[in-house]
């Protein structure tokens, strides 16, 4: 009976030592090895052995899986809660801002993790709110909803970073994203909606004037060069008109200061054909008599010219 017993005492301690000395790590996991309360060392995947408690203890953390905490809501059995308390901040432009959040994040050094930080998720929840309002807090309002919104996600990411690795966390941040960025639901959203319209409007304007401008602005630019070149080239022929007005006038002026009464007597004869051309001309001379004047102009005209005046003067007859 004795034999029996003290049988059973073996195979319970075999099995409490078994139990307590034999451990699986997961895939997805790692274990931390500590030896009298002091770290001593990393398990990977598998069946590992350790001293039996108190000498050793294992703690087995999910160090190689992609955990999720939410920023600004909470999820539950397909259900969402908004989280106003996170969700909610001020813009650089003082305007109210709703944002919506999700973290990934892992482990990235045990030691760390287990010591450096009592709640990880707790932690990590109020750095990343904290990151957020930062950057937030420094942005207009429309650049953060539209066309910056991507910018200001990878500066929350950055300081998220730079947060763990101040504080030595043990934490990975594998990504951030935001859920929804937004004015607040209700009238706030509204009048902001009405904003964005007018803006839109107001641009919208702005690109017709600009094209409008763009199509006539060069379109006057042509006229005004081809007026300009219309009234430089009048000038240059006016000017070359008056020139040759002065040539002319000279060289009359040098006939007449050479022979005064020819010169004059010819002006007077070129200034009567002109005024009486069908008229005839005689010439009285210094003893009273009166000489018929030759017009030398027809009679040098060439013999075509001649012919074909003489045969419209039969003709007529």
């Amino acid at each position: 009976m004795a034999t029996k017993i003290i049988a059973g005492l073996i195979i319970v301690l075999v099995l409490i030592f078994g139990s307590s000395t034999f451990y699986t790590v997961q895939e997805h996991e790692k274990a931390a090895i500590l030896t009298l309360g002091s770290y001593s060392g990393e398990k990977e995947a598998g069946l590992h052995f350790k001293l039996p408690f108190p000498i050793q203890q294992v703690i087995v953390l999910p160090a190689k899986k992609t955990q999720r905490i939410q920023i600004g809501f909470r999820e539950a059995g397909g259900k969402i809660t908004p989280v106003d308390e996170e969700a909610m901040m001020i813009t650089g432009d003082e305007n109210i801002l709703s944002a919506d959040a999700v973290v990934e994040w892992n482990i990235s050094d045990m030691r760390n993790y287990l010591y450096n930080i009592d709640n990880a998720e707790q932690f990590l929840r109020n750095s990343a709110s904290a990151a957020i309002r930062s950057v937030i807090g420094s942005t207009a309002l429309d650049f953060a909803i539209t066309e910056g919104k991507t910018e200001v996600q990878g500066k929350v990411k950055e300081r998220l970073i730079e947060m763990q690795t101040k504080y030595q966390t043990g934490i990975h941040i594998v990504d951030l994203k935001f859920q929804d960025i937004e004015p607040p639901a209700g009238d706030v959203q509204n009048a902001f909606k009405d904003v964005t319209n007018a803006r839109e409007e107001k641009n919208t304007k702005i690109n017709v004037a600009t094209k409008y401008e763009n199509d006539i602005l060069p379109r006057e630019r042509g006229n005004a060069q081809a007026l300009l070149e219309n009234a430089q080239a009048q000038k240059n022929s006016r000017i070359l008109n008056a020139q040759g007005d002065v040539a002319k006038f000279n060289a009359i002026y040098a006939e007449y200061v050479n022979n005064k009464s020819v010169t004059e007597s010819r002006l007077v004869i070129e200034t009567l054909e002109k005024i009486l051309p069908n008229a005839k001309i005689f010439i009285s001379d210094s003893t009273g008599e009166t000489v018929k004047y030759l017009p030398i102009n027809e009679l040098l005209r060439t013999p075509t010219t001649a012919a074909a005046g003489t045969a419209q003067g039969g003709a007529a007859k």
